[in-house]
């Protein structure tokens, strides 16, 4: 069979895949019920490897290394979604984003059908609250829902912030929590900041002493001093982040609860840049966790399994002793590999994650997504294209699903022959296929769907997400992949694009 021959093996390789496709783990049973308070601090838009105890000399990050210190620490962290709605969502349900209908694309609407762990704790008897950034963007209001699926919102105390970061202050609203918290109570609470999404203060990072020049830049983007800056100024968010975390801690430890408290520090997506935010390339996908838990948790340790985000579903209720819902969730507790002892690889059935992307901003004529699959295992990363006919950020002049900033830089000079490739890998039409060798290729710059030297890979994870996609009933495969283009778009703005100036960029069914 060819290679160029991706649908045959998208249908059949459930039957021919013939294996289990969910990871089996060793028993968490020692951890499972305890009923600890759990604190879940979430930034918006970071990638791995942005923090200090993975290396980056840029940014300074002590509370998320004490984290990580005293805890475990993750190398190979994914989300569900390059996209904050989506990948929010399916970390509430432990879905996949293609199993949540609205809920799995941007700025829609969470179909009640769907249930939320926080509302699973709350019923075990937690006392459960969010301040910050929650599900969203989108209307939860819209399909019944009373609150924001992430819990009730505790947000009435501000600061004073540096320009274009939020004045929310999440650690006072967090401490507000905790006064109000009945004694003995259990509590979950999710702290989610807005920073380091967009936009920065040009500037910002100089500002305050951070240094250009100890900027990881990533393959992808030119290494110049406007990207170096914008950089920094996403770093100095980063740090705004981990001083809110900082905060947090020290008002558990004044409280007595620091050590009954599970911690656990992540992000929803990648970094907001191109090749990064709203596309599952690596550095849209793959994002820092550390996990802390008193003496629960045996600290120092370093874990290179692969996770999901989606996984913490499962390991919430757990611990919780919640119930769980009546369909069957994807979620695959990480008790396991918490409660142990080892680092490295911890538990090897965990040989792959799942991730997906729909429709991010609006940036195409008529509300189209961009349809995308992707299966990432310890070294490969494969991507279906649905519709390699679109163009991936965004249709052109604009290309508005990119991020302000360093992406302008690059289709600002994208007739600069020394920037021109930047300006291709960013806005070109993509194939259907594409797989990298992250462990070579982090940056995923070389596309190597169609080397002969590859093609055992490249079937294989052909046939081992297209068995996955089957199993839970992607529309995307299933025939009825047009249904994420009806789903509404209720907040943000809503873009025109004139079929007459643009005709030249769709394809015929695109054009009816």
């Amino acid at each position: 069979m060819k290679a160029s021959s991706p649908y045959l093996f998208l249908f059949i390789s459930l039957w021919i895949t013939g294996c289990q496709l969910t990871s089996v783990s060793p028993s968490g049973e020692t951890l499972a019920g305890s009923r600890p308070n759990i604190l879940f601090v979430i930034s918006d838009d970071q990638s791995f490897p942005y923090a200090s105890a993975y290396g980056d000399s840029s940014i300074h990050t002590p509370a998320f290394d004490r984290v990580a210190r005293e805890g475990i620490l993750f190398n190979n962290a994914f989300v569900a979604s390059p996209g904050c709605s989506p990948s929010r969502a399916a970390l509430l349900t432990g879905l996949n984003c293609w199993q949540l209908k609205e809920a799995g694309t941007h700025a829609s609407l969470f179909p009640r059908e769907f249930v939320a762990f926080p509302d699973l704790l709350e019923q075990a008897g937690y006392f459960i609250g969010f301040t910050g950034k929650g599900w969203g963007p989108g209307d939860f209001r819209s399909s019944g829902r009373e609150r924001n699926p992430a819990g009730r919102l505790i947000n009435d105390r501000e600061m004073d912030s540096p320009p274009e970061i939020s004045n929310t202050d999440y650690a006072g609203n967090f401490g507000d929590f905790l006064a109000e918290r009945p004694e003995g109570q259990p509590f979950f609470f999710w702290l989610g900041t807005h920073e380091p999404h967009r936009r920065f203060k040009k500037g910002i990072g100089r500002e305050h002493g951070m240094d250009p020049s100890k900027v990881r830049v990533p393959a992808f983007l030119p290494d110049v001093a406007e990207v170096r800056d914008d950089m920094l100024d996403y770093g100095f968010e980063i740090q705004w982040f981990d001083q809110h975390l900082e905060r947090a801690i020290r008002l558990l430890e004044e409280a007595g609860e620091l050590d009954n408290t599970l911690i656990v520090v992540t992000s929803d997506n990648g970094m907001p840049f191109p090749r990064a935010k709203a596309n599952v390339y690596e550095y849209g996908i793959h994002v820092p966790l550390a996990v802390r838990w008193g003496d629960k948790i045996k600290g120092g340790r370093i874990s290179d399994d692969l996770v999901s985000l989606i996984d913490l579903f499962a390991t919430f209720v757990d611990l919780a002793g919640a119930p769980y819902p009546e369909y069957k969730v994807e979620s695959n507790s990480l008790l396991p590999l918490l409660g142990s002892t080892k680092s490295g690889v911890i538990d090897t059935m965990r040989k792959e994650i799942f991730s997906s992307r729909e429709r991010h901003s609006s940036s195409r004529w008529n509300n189209l997504g961009y349809p995308q699959r992707a299966i990432r295992t310890s070294q490969y990363l494969y991507i279906r294209n649905f519709k390699p006919e679109r163009w991936p950020s965004g249709d052109p002049p604009e290309f508005h699903d990119i991020d302000q900033a360093s992406e302008r830089f690059t289709i600002r000079h994208g007739d600069d022959p020394r920037y021109a490739e930047f300006f291709r890998l960013i806005t070109d039409r993509r194939p259907a296929e594409e797989l990298y060798d992250i462990l070579a290729d982090p940056a995923c710059l070389h596309n190597l769907a169609g080397s002969a030297r590859y093609e055992a890979s490249l079937n294989h994870l052909r046939g081992r997400l297209g068995a996955y996609l089957m199993q839970t009933h992607d529309p995307r495969v299933t025939g009825n992949g047009e249904v994420f283009e009806s789903y509404p778009r209720l907040v943000g703005p809503m873009r025109e694009f004139p079929p007459d100036t643009l005709l030249e960029n769709r394809t015929g069914s695109e054009r009816n």
